[in-house]
């Protein structure tokens, strides 16, 4: 396949001659999984579940500029805090691996009701929902991995860090250095105002409860390798979307096109963009999603309703949440009405970054 260089020219002058900017809200919700677990989740939207989850420190609503510019793409966004970060209490196992946390998840969504979902996971949540998805693949449309921890590479890089754990701390302090350059105070801000807003709820719970984290990063040395994960994707071929910026120092480029080349998914390379590239610009992450509901994303999300009973021809949102989700799903009472933030005068902003699309 022929390399894709995106935004598209079609798609910048769409945007150049959009309308005034709108940003639907997103809520918040502290629930009880059956077990008495605590998580919290955001939510917005109808249609398709698109299940996000977050980076190492972070929490769903940091993303909350990226995920409302995806409602208008046809997606309910459900982020979902994982343990031991943002409102989701921790687990009691005490550092295991990786795997509570994929469990976690899958109560999580299965106590919302949701039957179907695109998954997407940035950094550890990449790792977090290859797992859950592998051992369950019936749950998912597809997958959409985000400079996610899974791969060969970063599978020896973790056995290096077992062994010399300091290792892992020089990581640990390219993440911070990404994060802390992540606010462009010069260059836009009133983006830093807005980052920074997000952030502190999450940085003032990680001050308060620092145990959390530093399980997080121990679950993380004792997770076992990612290849057979990636291999069950491919197996049972769950189409699977891999992006990552080409200037990500703590989890490597190849590590990525391993992934891809495994689990025989789709490759967008973001040029220019370190770890947290997210975080940087809202809206090269809906830009690479809404070129991708042109290929393959879309062809996989049209297979999952077609499986489910959707009608293929122009199905009815109601017809799509009837297959995705259970009857009477709690998520649904959850989501908030679409209201919409206008942002007075203010035109869609173009993707700050250039991508590739390509299939290793």
């Amino acid at each position: 396949m022929a390399a894709v260089v995106g935004p598209r020219a079609t798609e910048v002058e769409a945007q150049r001659s959009g309308a005034t900017v709108t940003e639907p809200r997103l809520a918040r919700h502290a629930i009880r999984l059956d077990d008495g677990h605590r998580v919290q989740v955001c939510v917005a939207g109808r249609g398709v579940p698109l299940v996000v989850v977050h980076g190492f420190t972070a929490e769903g609503f940091l993303y909350a500029q990226s995920l409302a510019r995806l409602v208008a793409s046809g997606f309910k966004v459900v982020a979902i805090d994982t343990a031991g970060h943002g409102g989701t209490a921790g687990l009691s196992a005490r550092g295991g691996d990786l795997t509570g946390y994929a469990a976690l998840l899958g109560r999580a969504v299965d106590h919302l009701g949701i039957r179907h979902a695109v998954f997407a996971g940035h950094s550890m949540g990449g790792r977090i929902v290859t797992e859950l998805v592998a051992r369950e693949p019936k749950r998912a449309l597809a997958v959409v991995l985000l400079d996610a921890i899974v791969g060969d590479t970063w599978d020896t890089m973790v056995k290096a860090f077992r062994i010399a754990p300091g290792f892992m701390g020089l990581t640990g302090a390219v993440l911070a250095a990404d994060t802390v350059t992540t606010l462009p105070v010069l260059r836009n801000p009133r983006q830093a105002t807005k980052l920074l807003r997000l952030w502190l709820p999450g940085l003032v719970g990680n001050a308060r409860q620092p145990w959390q984290v530093a399980g997080s990063a121990v679950s993380i040395l004792r997770s076992g390798s990612t290849r057979w994960m990636l291999e069950s994707l491919r197996d049972h071929h769950v189409p699977v979307l891999v992006i990552h910026g080409d200037r990500d120092i703590a989890v490597p480029l190849r590590t990525a096109k391993e992934a891809a080349q495994r689990c025989r998914g789709e490759l967008v390379v973001v040029h220019g963009a370190s770890h947290s590239w997210l975080l940087k610009d809202p809206e090269t992450f809906p830009g690479i999603i809404a070129e991708q509901l042109s290929g393959g994303l879309g062809r996989a999300v049209r297979t999952g309703l077609t499986r489910a009973g959707v009608p293929f021809e122009e199905p009815d949102i109601d017809e799509i949440e009837r297959a995705l989700y259970r009857r009477r799903a709690l998520i649904h009472e959850l989501t908030p009405p679409i209201e919409f933030d206008v942002v007075g005068g203010a035109r869609r902003a173009l993707p700050r970054y250039h991508w590739t699309t390509s299939r290793p």
